[in-house]
């Protein structure tokens, strides 16, 4: 039940518009019902006090920024096994290594390797010298290296990842070729300090080593980041450069102006700054660890969809001016900001659903990268609503200064000639981009998933001591595959409880070598180390462990004993298995969540269907292209893993984006009278520069990501900027609009626009029409 002073506004202003309708004296977006009221009281305080809105996000967007970014690194973790659900074996085998055996979640493995500088094997004495350097490196304290002039900052919001470091012998090379040191150092392997940290100790190594006439070389996981991180610097600076400089200039070409080409991307940077610091501020506060792609994941995302609904509210803020040059600025400021902003809500809030529906998902990369999104794209969306309008109203003409376009009504350009060939020939146009969808698609035959989690491609130290040690060494010798074997009633054990595991374990085909077996300090667990003969990240290192190792494991545990087999290799192999079970319910959940929120904010039964087909469509094309691309043609083992999850999230919920857009146009223009194909034609000529400047934008965000070393990165970026180039170009400019012309205005049953009795928008006077007509299209 209502509350009756609400249930009698409602009834009043329903009243008033039925009279004015009725009467001709009224546009029916004059009085607004109450679900589009607090998007006005948004707009509308905004544009009455933009200076005020635009200092307290100025002072927020900048404080949270740094905020941010100062504690990143506290709430993100680089363990992928951490967000598997303990049922895994892997999981099992990873906490048995924390509680028995001291290993740190935050431990990360540096491989060092030291040869002889003249060439010679090493020679006993050579491996009395390296242990006994061994020895004093790991009980050495290495410090942090004081910060650079510029870069100090409180105490509070730093980490200091000074340690002594593990230091212990781990293989020889046969022939004595070389001997390998491991070394643990702990800390955010993502952070650039713990990277200065792992500098000082590499270099001071490197002088240890060569002063006893050795040489040295680093690999593993650390070291592969850091190399890989100084190889990529000049490449991201330069790709970030461009990006920047490419939806500058796209702004200006499109407006002319240079404040319409900077205001946006600043406004949005500052933006995306404040969400990334409210959702890592949220995650401290909640104690919810982040995978530390997701910083990133958000910045994309939101400089993306940012610049979009700014550009959605520039096109027809320029509109609206053309078509009242006497009306003051702020005013259509407030009509315009609060007239898309109920498209830009209703795009945003189908993107917050889509995203939130990673929550139920098993494996914990997915499920805190979901809800982190939503939480910046609401941020985005207040913004949206409060700080670009008062941006507007502060501007007003003067942000499409130098250019003159507000003193004419443009030619009808290419925009205007599509809407026309939409309205005259929508069969046409929705079988040849279904064919063209459909030809895209058909690359999902033969799809198969790759889990491989190769650093790139780099020419890098690390990846020239890797190969060295692979020449002599099973391939997986420096990430081992390792047994973790437990009592399972917690009692003691002994190195020969295990019985004949090692030896079965050593005839499993596949396995190179099995190290000693070693009990903990409690002598309540043991520990297998196996060095498999190919890359733990492989697949044939996943089919490994996950069929023949742990097969050969659950046959040959003593009765009474329990054992689980993790590394690399076990942790990506169940990976696998969480991810393909949360594809088979986030699809889903997702798909008839979002057509739910379609439904209503729509408010139609046949609008939601073809939006939702339309994506559909546009994913499975996406999808299939970049198997084509990737599997294909350049012989990949396949797309990666999380590829159809993400395109699925961002080409579905970033693609409906633009089809809301120019649906909430569509049924705009059918308001008014007239054929329902010439509406459409309206709506295609109006919206679709914003659509088509908004796809080329985010496209060229996300396809920034294509340029990067990593191959999972690489092929996220291009289909994401694919599919984000078909939404744009070929669903929400054609394959939408042309469906919507030959359904006219059926698209909107049971509410069919521009049918109630009385409603004579085209005898009212242009000034009193703030959406009235301004283009005829025949």
């Amino acid at each position: 039940m209502l509350p009756s002073a609400f249930s009698s506004r409602l009834r009043t202003i329903r009243a008033v518009r039925a009279d004015e309708l009725d009467n001709g004296r009224e546009d029916p977006a004059a009085h607004p019902l109450p679900e589009d009221d607090v998007i006005r009281a948004l707009t509308g305080f905004s544009t009455r006090n933009p200076w005020k809105v635009i200092a307290l996000w100025a002072v927020l967007g900048i404080f949270l920024s740094v905020l941010g970014q100062a504690l990143i690194f506290r709430v993100t973790q680089t363990q992928s096994g951490d967000f598997l659900p303990a049922r895994y074996d892997s999981a099992a085998a990873l906490e048995i290594a924390e509680d028995h055996f001291g290993v740190k979640p935050d431990a990360n493995a540096v491989t060092v390797l030291v040869a002889r500088a003249d060439g010679k094997p090493l020679t006993d004495a050579d491996h009395l010298r390296v242990g006994a350097l061994a020895g004093q490196l790991g009980s050495r304290h290495v410090s942090m290296p004081d910060p650079e002039e510029g870069e100090e900052l409180p105490d509070f919001l730093t980490q200091d990842y000074s340690q002594t470091p593990k230091v212990s012998p781990a293989m020889t090379a046969p022939g004595g070729g070389f001997e390998l040191l491991s070394v643990q150092l702990t800390g955010n392997a993502t952070d650039p300090r713990l990277h200065d940290l792992y500098r000082a100790f590499r270099d001071h190594a490197k002088d240890v080593f060569a002063e006893a006439g050795m040489r040295t070389g680093f690999t593993g996981g650390l070291a592969d980041l850091v190399d890989t991180a100084e190889a990529e610097k000049t490449t991201q600076l330069i790709v970030g450069l461009l990006m920047t400089g490419l939806i500058v200039l796209i702004n200006v070409l499109v407006f002319r102006s240079a404040l319409a080409a900077f205001v946006p991307l600043f406004a949005v940077v500052v933006i995306g700054g404040a969400a990334a610091g409210v959702v890592v501020g949220a995650a401290m506060l909640t104690g919810i660890t982040l995978d530390t792609s997701t910083p990133s994941m958000i910045g994309v995302v939101l400089i993306g969809i940012g610049v979009d609904y700014f550009l959605f509210l520039l096109f027809r803020f320029r509109e609206e001016l053309r078509a009242r040059p006497d009306a003051p600025a702020r005013t259509v400021s407030a009509e315009v900001s609060a007239r898309v902003g109920t498209a830009i809500t209703s795009a945003a809030l189908t993107i917050v659903a889509a995203f939130a529906t990673l929550g139920v998902a098993t494996f914990g990369q997915f499920r805190v990268l979901g809800p982190a999104i939503a939480v910046s794209v609401l941020v985005m969306l207040l913004a949206s609503l409060t700080v670009m309008p008062a941006l507007l109203a502060v501007a007003g003409r003067k942000m499409f200064w130098p250019s003159r376009s507000l003193r004419r009504e443009p030619r009808p350009g290419t925009a205007a000639r599509l809407g026309g060939l939409v309205a005259r020939r929508p069969l046409t146009l929705v079988l040849a981009s279904v064919a063209l969808l459909g030809a895209l698609a058909a690359g999902l035959a033969g799809l198969r998933m790759d889990f491989g989690q190769s650093a790139g491609s780099h020419d890098t130290p690390a990846a020239t001591t890797s190969a060295e040690i692979s020449r002599a060494l099973p391939a997986g010798v420096s990430d081992p595959a390792t047994v973790y074997v437990t009592a399972r009633d917690g009692g003691a054990l002994t190195a020969e409880a295990v019985g004949t595991l090692p030896a079965a374990l050593a005839e499993v085909e596949g396995v190179g070598q099995v190290g000693g077996v070693t009990l903990n300090e409690e002598a309540d667990a043991v520990r297998i180390d196996l060095y498999l003969t190919v890359d733990s990240q492989s697949q044939q290192a996943r089919d490994l462990v996950a069929g023949p190792l742990r097969e050969t494991v659950a046959a040959h545990t003593p009765p009474g004993l329990q054992a689980h087999v993790g590394g690399t290799a076990a942790i990506f192999a169940d990976i696998s298995t969480a991810v393909g079970h949360d594809l088979r319910i986030v699809f889903p959940v997702a798909a008839v969540l979002i057509a739910l929120i379609l439904l209503v904010l729509l408010r139609s039964l046949v609008a939601p269907v073809i939006l939702m087909v339309a994506v559909g469509l546009g994913f499975a094309a996406t999808l299939g292209a970049s198997a084509l691309f990737f599997q294909h043609l350049l012989d990949k083992p396949g797309v990666n893993f999380v590829l159809p999850l993400v395109l699925f999230l961002f080409v579905v919920a970033l693609g409906t984006d633009y089809n809301i857009l120019i649906s909430d146009r569509i049924r705009e223009e059918m308001e008014r009278p007239g054929p329902a194909r010439a509406a459409v034609a309206r709506a295609v000529r109006h919206t679709a520069p914003a659509i088509a400047t908004a796809g080329v934008v985010l496209a060229a965000s996300f396809g920034s990501l294509a340029v990067n070393s990593a191959p999972s990165t690489q092929q996220i970026g291009f289909a994401t900027g694919l599919g984000i180039m078909l939404s744009a170009f070929v669903l929400s400019i054609v394959l939408v609009p042309a469906l919507a012309a030959l359904l006219g205005r059926s698209t909107w049953w049971p509410v069919r626009p521009g049918r109630a009795p009385g409603r004579r928008r085209s005898e009212l006077p242009a000034d009193a029409r703030p959406y009235g007509d301004r283009v005829s299209v025949d």
